[in-house]
This record gives C-alpha cells, sequence and structure tokens, in this order.
C-alpha cells in the first residue's frame, strides 16, 4: 500500500469500506442485511419520514430494493440481534456490543445523574417508579406507563414528557434498553429483560473499549483521520482517540498515510489507512444516500472526499431553502454528482421529486442512472409513478431520462411531522452529549 493516495484513491478505498464497490445482490436477504450492517457497524435512527425513515435508507443504498419488514425482524423481533444506543447517535449496534459502551453509560449518569440540580436528581421518585413499573411488568411503551400513572392520582406532574424523560435517562445510563417499537413508538424494558446476560456481565474498561471502537471505524471508513474516527463514535475524548489510534497504529492495525488534497489548518491532514482496507481500481455505484449515511453523516469528511458541501435544509425557512426540504446526495460511480429531495405522496401513489441539482463534473450518464435509482426508490416504496419538479438543475435531464414521469410545479414540503415518541434531532436529551 503507498504511503502517499491521492483523493479518487481515498474515495474508493471509502467506499469500498462502506460496500459500494460490489455489485447489488439479485434478492437481499437476511444475510446480505446483516453483512451490511456489520460493513457500517452501526445504524443511525431518525424519525424523518418524507421520504422513507432513514435507518432503512442505508441497505437500499448498498443492496437496491429489499423488504423492509426482513429489517424489522432483525431489529424488532423479540430478544433481537440488535439493541439501540448513543453509539453514534441514537443508532442500532449489536446487542453484543452493548458493554462496549459502558463507557459512555458511566459518562452520562456522571454528567446527568448525579447533579444536585439537575432534572434527574429532581425527579427521583418517578424515575424510580418507573424503573419499578418495568421491573413488574416488562417492557413497556411510554403511553402505557403513563397511562397507569395518571390512574394512581399521583399529581399533575406526571404527565408523558416526564415519564419520557425517565426513560430516556435510563436508558442513557445502561438500565434501560428498547425492547422494539410498535410502528415508531418505543418499547422500553429493563436492560436484563433486553439485552443477553452474558454481555451484561462483560464490563469492557474505558481505554479498551475506545480503542476497539477506534478500531471498528477505521475499517469501516477505510482510511481516516482522527477526527474522522472520532466522530464515527462521538467521542469527544481526544486524547483517548489519539492514544487508541497510535496503539492500532503499533499493532499493526493502522497505517499512516497522507491523501493529496486533505489538509488541516493549511498542512497535510494525517490520516490512517486499516489493514483491511482495498484500493479497487474502479467503483461504479448508482444510489441515493440518506444525511444520516457514514458516508456523509460527517460533513467535513464529505467535503474532504467529494468536494461536497451538505446541509441539511429542514430547519431552514422554505423561502431560503437553496435544495429542498430533505434533500438526499446522489452517488454515481465514486463521485457524489448531485442531490434530489423526494418525498413519497402516498395518496397519490407517486414518488415526488421535489428538486433535483447537479455538481461540477458529472459523468455523461449520470441523469439514465438516477434515472434508474429513482425508478427501484418507487418500486421498493411501492408507488406506482415518478412525478418531476420544474426546481434544479437537473430536473429537464432527469425528465428527459423518465419519459413516463409526469411533471409537476415545485412547492415547499409540507413540515413532517415528528413520531409521537421522537422529539428533534436537537432536542433530544443527549443530543448535544459526546464522552
Amino acid at each position: 500500500m503507498k504511503e502517499t493516495l491521492s483523493r479518487p484513491e481515498a474515495r474508493r478505498i471509502a467506499l469500498a469500506a462502506q460496500g459500494f464497490a460490489q455489485r447489488p445482490p439479485a434478492v437481499a436477504g437476511t444475510r446480505q442485511l446483516n453483512l451490511a450492517l456489520a460493513r457500517m457497524a452501526t445504524l443511525q435512527i431518525d424519525s424523518v419520514n418524507v421520504f422513507a425513515r432513514s435507518h432503512y435508507m442505508p441497505l437500499f443504498s448498498r443492496l437496491g430494493p429489499y423488504d423492509t419488514a426482513a429489517l424489522d425482524r432483525l431489529l424488532f423481533s423479540r430478544r433481537p440481534p440488535y439493541v439501540e444506543y448513543w453509539a453514534h447517535v441514537a443508532s442500532f449496534i449489536p446487542a453484543a456490543d452493548w458493554s462496549l459502551f459502558r463507557f459512555r453509560m458511566d459518562d452520562m449518569r456522571a454528567k446527568y445523574g448525579s447533579g444536585r440540580d439537575g432534572w434527574y436528581q429532581n425527579h427521583t421518585e418517578i424515575v424510580d417508579w418507573v424503573r419499578a413499573e418495568l421491573a413488574d411488568r416488562g417492557p413497556l411503551r411510554p403511553a402505557q406507563i403513563e397511562h397507569d400513572a395518571k390512574a394512581t392520582a399521583r399529581g399533575p406532574w406526571w404527565d408523558w414528557d416526564v415519564v419520557k424523560n425517565a426513560l430516556e435517562y435510563l436508558w442513557l445510563f445502561g438500565e434501560v434498553a428498547i425492547a422494539g417499537r410498535r410502528g415508531f413508538e418505543r418499547r422500553y424494558g429493563l436492560a436484563e429483560d433486553v439485552v443477553p446476560a452474558d454481555v451484561l456481565a462483560v464490563s469492557v474498561p474505558r481505554d479498551e473499549a475506545i480503542s476497539e471502537l477506534m478500531a471498528r471505524a477505521a475499517k469501516a471508513y477505510g482510511v481516516a483521520t482522527a477526527s474522522d474516527l472520532a466522530d464515527y463514535w462521538r467521542v469527544k475524548d481526544r486524547r483517548a482517540v489519539m492514544t487508541a489510534i497510535h496503539d492500532l497504529e503499533d499493532a499493526g492495525v493502522l497505517r499512516p498515510v497522507t491523501v493529496q488534497g486533505w489538509h488541516t489548518a493549511g498542512r497535510p491532514a494525517k490520516a490512517w489507512i486499516h489493514r483491511s482496507a482495498s484500493v479497487p481500481r474502479r467503483v461504479d455505484a448508482a444510489a441515493v444516500l440518506t444525511p444520516f449515511d457514514p458516508v456523509v453523516w460527517f460533513r467535513d469528511r464529505a467535503e474532504r472526499l467529494f468536494d461536497f458541501e451538505y446541509r441539511i435544509e429542514i430547519y431552514t425557512p422554505a423561502p431560503r431553502r437553496r435544495y429542498g426540504y430533505y434533500s438526499l446526495p446522489v452517488l454515481i460511480g465514486d463521485d457524489i454528482v448531485g442531490r434530489v429531495d423526494l418525498k413519497a405522496d402516498r395518496s397519490a401513489s407517486t414518488l415526488l421529486v421535489q428538486s433535483a441539482w447537479w455538481e461540477p463534473g458529472r459523468p455523461p450518464d449520470a441523469a439514465e442512472r438516477l434515472a434508474a435509482v429513482l425508478r427501484d426508490a418507487a418500486r421498493w416504496q411501492g408507488l406506482d409513478a415518478v412525478s418531476v419538479s420544474r426546481w434544479g438543475d437537473a430536473t429537464d435531464d432527469l425528465a428527459g431520462a423518465m419519459p413516463h414521469a409526469r411533471r409537476h410545479e415545485a412547492g415547499a414540503a409540507a413540515p413532517i411531522a415528528l413520531a409521537q415518541d421522537e422529539p428533534a434531532p436537537d432536542e433530544r436529551v443527549g443530543a448535544s452529549v459526546g464522552s
């Protein structure tokens, strides 16, 4: 392996590590889903459902149309092989990895559970009561606990928000785990009722856990800077991250490299390549990506890899949106060549392309290849038609590649309601927490 990589080589390494160098299978079953999840190591959750729930998207991007019910069975069955935790924010992880995040659970408890004037300390009575409810009744939805709390006439402050906060803190502290969902509403249970006993019995020291997480991030990314690796698991302890990287370097797991065009403060950025990384001569992917895909979720890395500036405009007032409510990056070949704002109009059984835009340097067949992806996307979502708006410099090209597509005038997408138990991303209890 060379000591200096070009930016295209780094892109191909990164995409291969994430599974984009492989041809999608004819049929994606449980084995393919598990392999894709293993490559990513974690699957971020987000409640916005304008096109498809975000955790479904990375598998579609890598495997093509698949049965989402098969993924639901993997994630939400009784004693599933995956659980939810604050890994890269709220995410699915293998149940076997629960103990790797014990250090984060301890940090969460130290930050939120010990302050004399904090919410947790001021609500110990309800926290104890919620914990006892789960012990007596098993996994429950917040609404079930709230109903029982109201029936006890314990006072007006025993409302849904207080119950939900108690559950969220207990989840962050590792006392409670998510025991599946109904729709998108979580069911909470005591950790011992959800996580295998042999996993709960393991205690992984903080330094060992961070080292293992950095190794997994490096494998999932292929080539990365320290900031990339830290962000994969949102680890804020820079000293621990660098210690882990140097230990992995000494062990031969990582090797330092220079990537042309990657700079920090005007100097070449330090980067490392994982020993399992490959440099394919060609990556010929065609996909749309969720904003929460590991390929683009760290915006600094997306700019370094693809020269792609990316921001989500959900919270931008409609008149000030540049690209659309929920634009998705378009990956063609080994580069991000555009973005499309998609919306599933279930009542009309139509996939709406609310806007579409090109990035510089797209290949000549970009419109045809994106059109094929969108036809697959509509079929995957059970939609019968595609309609392309007139907003964006790629819409006419896209409509030309889809002669049977309808056209519609651009309009601001309506706000998407969050699921009942899901606050907005920046309002979650631990949204700004790192360890």
